[in-house]
């Protein structure tokens, strides 16, 4: 059983189109006062978590839920498509949402349980239209309460989690979860039905099919083992990183989470998958789930659902076998994330070791240039400190060369003094010696008279010419 919460600020609005008004009355002229309306909001849709896939007496009511009507048929189209079932509709209210451009929903409530039980068995998994994809999916409905709270809501009553309104959803979860038996398709992954809804309102679905796009986890931009809520979309990622979709059930009580890798749905409540497992082992392709009789005494005759137990039997065999597929599909599955696991850690592992490798070689090559670097720094001080010595060196000595040089001049000028001073004594001796010698030879000549009147005549100097070139010898030799 499934109930309707709407969160709606509007009131319901007759539909008065004299189309739709005059095709009721010319169809149904037996019931020419049913109730049609329409109303703005956004549909939260409950249903008990403990309630099996078969519809049965306690789950049955008069009152009827079209999940997602395709927005090409219009409310007219919709009635043409009720046929022969009009006659017993006393309220028929479609429910648009401002938001959603593709699709509206429909609700129904009958004259009685055997008219509800006939609408749903003849129109319930139908095409709307031969030409199109889409189904017609039914609810039973227990009540529909409208308030303008949004908090109130999408808060879940107690015993009901919520489930996705949008068809392509609601068909990903299992007959048990969504209580939708017939489908075409379980949606595990990616495939083209996605794109016969036109503007592709649900996000989920938008994530599936635009696969060229990279999502993130809406946190903390994760790129890796990511959730998307069926209900809201919200985008988390896993309990393996930062568990921000665990977090986001926590906060919101939306169970049912679409892993985007695997196409998987898992429900935080029942803690295991509740994706939709109707694949054919035979061909791997889906296969549809026949409905059962919905009379009360199981088997009324007239509806073509009887109660064969052959065909309970193959249903469960097929249903076991897809379920050993499915887990065979998922350890594979499981099997390859842990290679890629390891083969990531290898990978981390290696970049490590080869990191710690060039940083030893860096340190050692660093360690070697420190090295030589001191040993030229201490050869260029060297060099430097032999430079200044030579300089020192080279300054002194010419400085010695110019003490030497001063010290010669000197003393040659010493010995030219000298040697003139001697030559000025040995003039004066000479002089004195022929002084001396005049004197005597005066006072032995007798006749001194005679020579005080006599004339003096010059001397020869030969000897002594010889003599004082001798002495200039010698004093030559001296100084060399």
């Amino acid at each position: 059983m499934s109930i309707l919460r709407v969160h709606s600020v509007d009131t319901e609005q007759p539909i008065t189109t004299n189309e739709e008004i005059e095709f009721y009355t010319v169809t149904s002229p037996s019931n020419p006062s049913p109730i049609f309306s329409e109303r703005r909001g956004v549909v939260h849709l409950y249903r008990k978590a403990s309630q099996g896939s078969l519809p049965n007496p306690s789950s049955r009511s008069t009152s009827l839920f079209v999940v997602a009507v395709p927005n090409y048929l219009s409310a007219a189209d919709f009635i043409r498509f009720s046929g022969p079932h009009l006659e017993n509709i006393t309220h028929l209210l479609f429910i648009r949402n401002d938001g959603i451009e593709d699709r509206y929903s429909v609700f129904i409530k009958l004259v009685d349980q055997l008219a509800a039980d006939g609408f749903y068995r003849s129109l319930n998994g139908k095409r709307f239209s031969p030409a199109e994809a889409e189904l017609c999916h039914i609810l039973f409905t227990h009540s529909v309460e409208y308030t303008e709270s949004g908090d109130i809501a999408s808060t879940p009553p107690v015993g009901f989690t919520e489930l996705p309104t949008c068809p392509i959803c609601l068909e990903r979860l299992d007959p048990d979860t969504s209580g939708i038996l017939s489908t075409f398709c379980d949606h595990s992954f990616q495939c083209s039905c996605t794109s016969k809804w036109t503007y592709l309102s649900c996000t989920v679905c938008r994530f599936c099919q635009q696969q060229d796009e990279k999502p993130a986890c809406s946190i903390c931009g994760s790129l890796e083992n990511l959730w998307v809520c069926l209900i809201c979309g919200f985008m988390g990622c896993g309990r393996y990183k930062e568990g921000h979709a665990v977090r986001h059930w926590k906060d919101t009580q939306h169970c049912y989470s679409l892993e985007l890798i695997s196409q998987q749905i898992w429900d935080y409540v029942g803690d295991g998958y509740v994706h939709r497992l109707n694949q054919s082992k035979a061909d791997g392709k889906s296969v549809e789930m026949n409905s059962r009789c919905m009379s009360l005494e199981g088997n009324c005759g007239s509806c073509g659902y009887g109660d064969d137990s052959g065909i309970r039997e193959a249903i469960y065999s097929s249903k076991v076998e897809a379920i050993f597929d499915e887990y065979s599909r998922l350890l594979a599955t499981e099997m390859e994330k842990q290679r890629q696991n390891y083969e990531s850690l290898l990978a981390e592992s290696k970049s490590k070791r080869d990191s710690s490798i060039a940083e030893a070689v860096e340190k050692a090559v660093t360690s070697e240039m420190l090295d030589i670097q001191n040993k030229l720094d201490k050869c260029t001080e060297e060099k430097n400190a032999l430079a200044e010595i030579n300089r020192n060196l080279i300054k002194n000595q010419q400085v010695w060369r110019e003490n030497v040089k001063e010290i010669e001049e000197r003393e040659a000028s010493q010995l030219r003094l000298k040697d003139e001073k001697i030559l000025d004594l040995e003039e004066q001796i000479r002089d004195l010696k022929v002084y001396i010698e005049a004197q005597k030879t005066l006072i032995d000549m007798t006749d001194s008279d005679g020579i005080r009147g006599g004339t003096l005549l010059p001397v020869p100097q030969t000897q002594s010419s010889l003599a004082n070139t001798r002495r200039h010898k010698k004093s030559s030799r001296r100084r060399n």
